[in-house]
C-alpha cells in the first residue's frame, strides 16, 4: 500500500530545495568546464611544442628561438618572461 501524506505542500515550500539543487548542478557543471579548459589548453600547449620540436635548428633560428627554449617560449604567459 501507498503512503499518502494529508499535508499540502506548497510550492514555496520546496524552493530551498531546489536551490541546493541549482547550487550542486552549477558546482559540478563549472567544475566540468573548467576542467575541460584545462584539458584544452595543456593539449594546445603539447601540440605546439610537438609542432616546434618537429622544426629544424636553422627554422627555429629565424624564429628567434634555440631548442631549448621552447618550453619556455610556449608557457611564457605562465612564467612570465
Amino acid at each position: 500500500m501507498a503512503k499518502t501524506f494529508d499535508t499540502p505542500v506548497s510550492g514555496n515550500a520546496l524552493a530551498p530545495i531546489g536551490a541546493q539543487i541549482a547550487a550542486v548542478a552549477k558546482s559540478v557543471f563549472g567544475g566540468f568546464v573548467r576542467g575541460l579548459d584545462a584539458y584544452m589548453t595543456a593539449r594546445s600547449r603539447r601540440d605546439q611544442i610537438e609542432r616546434l620540436n618537429a622544426k629544424s635548428d636553422e627554422e627555429l633560428a629565424q624564429m628567434g628561438l634555440k631548442r631549448e627554449d621552447i618550453p619556455r617560449h610556449v608557457f611564457r604567459d605562465l612564467i612570465g618572461f
